[in-house]
């Protein structure tokens, strides 16, 4: 759960149920600075004059606005359009790179006009019947660790379990997914949990939720009747990592539960990063000592036109035949959607 240092109001912010309620929960603690700010430019309300500290301040920062914009932007190939219920992350990963994406501006942002968001969703289910449209709830964002103060998940999951022409994906790297579990999905929402080693969490994914706590949130939440999904990303090879994922893939499997009614989806991406993102990443983390080393990495053009730098093929071809073989191994009701 987000515990804000401070909490900025953009203006007409308020006059929506869900800012009120936030601002009602959150007035005369003297631990959160309540800021309404009426010029639209939020950054000069966060601390630090620099990338440096602008980063931690920002994280610390939450951000009540409106998406004003209902145009949704295209979230191939995992959906047919993000839904922009929030942006940013209160996550501290170096490797992310929502560092790059979201730049100078790290603070988590809640759109309070839900109902414009979801009526506008709903113009875009109606522009592709018959077909399915499906709107990914994370693209930008990770939604879990807000959900207590806005709801935006539930009414999300609530909306896609009414509508049979549409479905609702998001991922999280948090477990504070108790309110959703009662929730009247109809299998229409799939969650998916952001796993890895506890070596990687403990060293690169700064204030987020321990290994053992989200393979305990992926078993609740398919218990719980969603389809469920893990993304193992991004795979590192370090000493040891063949044991270490071994370990994570043997105890998630003997957790779940063997009566699922949807098969678990898997998707598997290695380390990659672009020379922007490393840039970055060593402005604000400027001890991290993440594998980015060129002479170490191939060059390899993506598919949105940019270079980044993967792992050589022959460590490309051994995870896929590592996860490969030990999902087909350790899973029967499974998916592997990819290994990258």
């Amino acid at each position: 759960m987000f515990i804000p240092e401070r909490i900025i109001f953009e203006k007409s912010a308020l006059e929506y149920e869900m800012s009120q309620n936030i601002f009602n929960k959150f007035k005369g603690k003297a631990d959160t600075e309540i800021i309404d700010s009426v010029s639209g430019r939020v950054k000069q309300y966060i601390p630090g004059d620099n990338l440096f500290s602008q980063y931690r301040e920002g994280k610390k920062t939450l951000v009540i606005g409106t998406k004003k914009s209902l145009k949704f932007q295209s979230c191939k190939p995992s959906a047919h359009y993000q839904l922009p219920l929030v942006s940013g992350c209160m996550g501290q990963c170096e490797y992310c790179y929502l560092n790059t994406q979201l730049g100078d501006k790290p603070f988590v942002k809640i759109h309070a006009n839900i109902d414009d968001i979801l009526k506008q969703a709903q113009k875009y289910i109606n522009e592709r019947l018959p077909e399915i449209t499906l709107f990914e709830g994370a693209a930008t964002s990770d939604p879990v660790p807000v959900e207590p103060y806005t709801h935006s998940l539930k009414k999300a999951i609530e909306f896609f379990g009414k509508s049979e022409k549409s479905r609702f994906r998001f991922v999280t790297k948090y477990n504070d997914i108790d309110t959703l579990l009662n929730i009247q999905h109809n299998g229409h929402t799939e969650i998916r949990f952001s796993i890895n080693t506890a070596f990687v969490i403990n060293k690169y994914e700064h204030h987020t939720s321990s290994r053992n706590n989200r393979i305990e949130a992926g078993i609740k939440a398919a218990k719980a009747g969603y389809p469920t999904g893990f993304l193992i990303a991004p795979v590192f090879i370090y000493p040891n990592w063949k044991e270490d994922y071994h370990n994570l893939l043997l105890e998630l499997g003997s957790k779940l539960p063997d009566n699922l009614s949807y098969p678990v989806t898997f998707e598997i991406i290695s380390h990659r990063y672009t020379t922007i993102a490393k840039n970055r990443i060593l402005e604000v983390f400027p001890d991290s000592d993440l594998p980015m080393n060129d002479e170490e990495r191939k060059f390899k053009y993506g598919q949105f036109g940019y270079g980044k730098y993967v792992y050589p093929n022959e460590n490309i071809n051994e995870i896929k035949d590592f996860f490969t073989k030990e999902l087909d191994g350790l899973y029967k009701n499974k998916k592997i959607l990819y290994i990258i």
